[in-house]
């Protein structure tokens, strides 16, 4: 077909540029286990061949192609298995959709990467908290050998994950010389080690962090883990996240604070004038309760999934702009792979000298309130009570 030539042609043509980023087949068509394929260009002995990464529900597996081999190998997967394909380049980012009946369509748009990625065949990722870190020992992640324990693994994964994340926030943000770090909400402190050892042991930053939970166990485990660590500004608190009164407050972190408990965190931050609020929103109840029983005029809000999804969408959305209205530039992003929770929605604010057009943004406020019948989001009651 000819809109599957044009996109191939246009896949050679942004390798030959030196232009291309990566490419993916996602959306399958049948009910094979083959979830998504992922394709990225790599150097084997000074060849350049691109590598396929097939995605399987159990297992990925991984296979190199020469660019002729991998053009057949695309034609077929489209032909076969999947019914979107999208290239990356560092110019726009181009969408082949396959529809059950109708046209195929190729659609360009706004290029996502600015860089190429690296081509390296042995690249490795990263690793912010590696194995043989004393604090994760400490906390059950790894056994006496620095092995990480298999049921562990995830939490590594995550923890790795969440230092990449906060690093770029850090050097985006205004930090002072010392930075004072509350984590609201930080249940068996996994994160909140890993966030100080990263910080100060490996970066060589001056950081004081507080942990606070409401459940004292938790308090007097993490504080006994950090005294065994040697983690001398690191405490932990057992109090709500509305007893918590200090405003210095450079990095304020709440994961997973059910429902408007992330409200109180956001408020707390914004008071204090954090220069960065990091947030994962869970348990999204404020809105969906106040809407119970109303009738919504759109289709959508028929199936009840989707009302949820829907919901959790208006109050993050509504969170992420009252915080631009306080001078916040927001960013709301996948956390971790929903493949082990679907509450992975992170919102980072960065606090901002360019004061925001509140008019703009209340008008934006007020619509999403009239389309769904919301008489008020209980941020906004927090935030008239600075």
């Amino acid at each position: 077909m000819q809109v599957i030539n044009d996109f191939t042609i246009q896949l050679k043509n942004s390798i030959k540029d030196q232009e291309f980023v990566k490419m993916t087949l996602s959306k399958p068509s049948n009910e094979k286990d083959l979830n998504n394929v992922y394709i990225r260009l790599v150097t084997i002995k000074q060849s350049l061949k691109l590598s396929f990464t097939y995605r399987y529900r159990t297992n990925d597996q991984v296979k190199n192609f020469d660019m002729d081999e991998a053009e057949s190998e695309i034609r077929s997967l489209l032909k076969d298995s999947f019914r979107i394909a999208t290239l990356f380049t560092t110019q726009a980012d181009i969408v082949l959709l396959i529809p059950k009946k109708g046209k195929l369509i190729l659609k360009k748009g706004k290029a996502s990467f600015a860089e190429p990625l690296s081509d390296s065949h042995d690249r490795e990722k990263k690793k912010r908290a590696t194995d043989n870190d004393a604090y994760l020992h400490v906390l059950g992640i790894t056994d006496d050998t620095g092995t990480v324990i298999p049921k562990m693994a995830d939490k590594y994964r995550q923890i790795n994950k969440y230092l990449e994340i906060l690093e770029s926030l850090i050097k985006e943000a205004n930090m002072p010389a010392e930075i004072n770090i509350v984590d609201m909400g930080s249940g068996k402190g996994y994160l909140t080690f890993a966030l100080y050892d990263y910080l100060h042991n490996k970066l060589g930053l001056h950081v004081k962090i507080v942990g606070i939970d409401l459940r004292e166990e938790l308090i007097e485990l993490c504080n006994k883990a950090s005294r065994q660590c040697g983690f001398e500004n690191l405490r932990f608190e057992c109090k709500s996240i509305e007893a918590y009164k200090k405003n210095s407050i450079d990095i304020l972190i709440a994961l997973h604070a059910c429902d408007t408990a992330t409200d109180d965190a956001i408020q707390k931050g914004i008071a204090s004038n954090a220069s960065l609020i990091i947030c994962a929103p869970c348990c999204h109840k404020q809105i969906r309760q106040q809407l119970k029983g109303k009738e919504q005029k759109n289709p959508i809000l028929k199936y009840g999934i989707f009302k949820e999804r829907l919901f959790e969408m208006a109050t993050d959305t509504i969170r992420a702009l009252i915080m631009e209205k306080n001078q916040y530039e927001t960013k709301i992003f996948e956390f971790v792979s929903n493949e082990h929770t679907r509450k992975n929605i992170m919102l980072a604010g960065i606090r901002s000298a360019k004061k925001a057009d509140e008019k703009i943004i209340n008008e934006q406020i007020d619509s999403i309130k009239k389309e769904y019948g919301i008489e008020f989001h209980y941020l906004e009651k927090a935030m008239e009570q600075l």
